[in-house]
């Protein structure tokens, strides 16, 4: 991609000044410890700034090839693996799931201490949306929630491979009945068998040749080789109190050097901001880049539009950062703004994004033609908004 002043694509530099110091902020007062922004406009890099540094201890510096676990950014992707299918006709969004992982038909829906039929067996687009029942089994610590539970005791995210999940999925009810609620949920993961049993390739394996490397997305993946292991940003906790803990391995999952058995399709994978900024110039190009297609236009629009009836979002419910409400909806794998004003950012209509565990973040704005991203490497229940706080500053980068 090209890379070119602020103003060749009507940005303005000082505009932009405003987004960094936002981050540099968060660095100064010890929050953060480095970070990687990418603003693309009109399909040219207007500003890609690395603020901070990898190691606080030592000093060492981030690169702009820096290696970073994406988490959830993932699920966005996997949507995309998910339009590519529907577009050969695969599979379709009434379709129960149960038609393409036979393993979960009849399951049984928890309602206080019976198990009940569904009024509906899940279907596809309820799994693209986390509105079809399922848990997830992240919960840390001790939970009231049965579900959580009933997934962690089952191990299901331990399971070696993804037919040995669904297995394991298949022994536990449904959280609720499908289509009525939103639950943050492995409905991704789930996406990820259908896609491995969809193709006959293994998700990893379609993801790269489909997808990542179409793209030119050198440096995306399941795992770090050990050459590229040197880029692999320095992961950090920051408690409520007290300074920032880097930890050698993630604790979520452990830092793997070759491909793992379990390919995660919502947590897995790692990219670095200038890979996820080519994956969101093809969103914004509707499903091509450098003269490539990936995937229908009307695979991307149908992505990036919402779902979600006004009065599930009435309920406003949250998942992390993401305080869902009317005007900010959920298309599939992601939140779409709907009425930017009547949600209180001021993007365009049809902006798309989602961010990850460790504090990673982007969003593209057909409307306005503009894709962020932005990498850093922090777990923790004290991360700062910045998706939200860069969104709200970069409104004002327009010339």
């Amino acid at each position: 991609m090209d890379r070119v002043a602020p103003e060749q694509v009507g940005l303005t530099s000082e505009g932009l000044d405003a987004v960094d110091a936002a981050v540099q902020a968060q660095i100064d007062a010890g929050v953060v410890a480095g970070a990687v922004t990418l603003t693309l406009r009109h399909g040219k890099i207007a500003r890609i700034r690395i603020l901070g540094v990898d190691d606080v201890e030592t000093g060492a510096p981030l690169a702009e090839d820096a290696i970073f676990r994406i988490f959830s950014m993932t699920k966005p992707v996997t949507a995309t693996a998910m339009m590519i299918l529907h577009d050969e006709g695969l599979w379709r969004p009434e379709d129960p799931v149960a038609r393409h992982l036979p393993e979960l038909a009849g399951l049984k829906v928890l309602e206080g201490d019976a198990l009940v039929a569904p009024d509906h067996p899940p279907t596809m687009a309820e799994l693209m949306t986390h509105r079809a029942g399922f848990g997830y089994g992240l919960t840390l610590g001790e939970s009231k929630d049965r579900i959580e539970a009933l997934y962690r005791d089952a191990g299901i995210l331990q399971a070696p491979d993804l037919n040995e999940m669904v297995a394991r999925l298949a022994t536990v009810p449904l959280a609720h009945q499908p289509g009525t609620l939103w639950r943050y949920s492995l409905s991704m993961d789930v996406q990820g068998a259908i896609i491995e049993r969809l193709s006959g390739q293994g998700l990893a394996d379609f993801m790269r040749t489909r997808i990542f490397e179409p793209l030119g997305m050198t440096d995306t993946g399941f795992f770090v080789p050990p050459e590229k292991r040197h880029r692999l940003a320095s992961l950090y906790f920051k408690p409520l109190e007290g300074p920032l803990e880097k930890w050698a391995v993630n604790p979520m999952r452990p830092d793997p050097d070759s491909e793992p058995g379990l390919a995660m399709g919502g947590a897995g994978l790692y990219s670095t901001a200038l890979d996820y900024a080519r994956y969101a110039q093809m969103l914004l190009n509707e499903g091509a880049l450098d003269g490539r297609r990936i995937v229908s236009s009307a695979g991307v629009r149908e992505q990036m539009t919402n779902c979600l009836p006004d009065a599930l979002l009435e309920t406003r419910f949250v998942a992390g950062h993401q305080k869902f409400r009317p005007g900010f909806g959920y298309g599939y794998n992601g939140v779409v703004f709907t009425d930017p004003e009547l949600a209180g950012i001021p993007v365009g209509r049809g902006t798309y994004h989602w961010d990850g565990a460790a504090g990673t973040w982007f969003w593209v704005d057909p409307e306005n033609d503009l894709a962020f991203v932005g990498m850093i490497q922090l777990l923790s229940y004290a991360a700062p908004p910045l998706q939200e706080m860069t969104q709200k500053l970069m409104a004002a980068a327009f010339s």
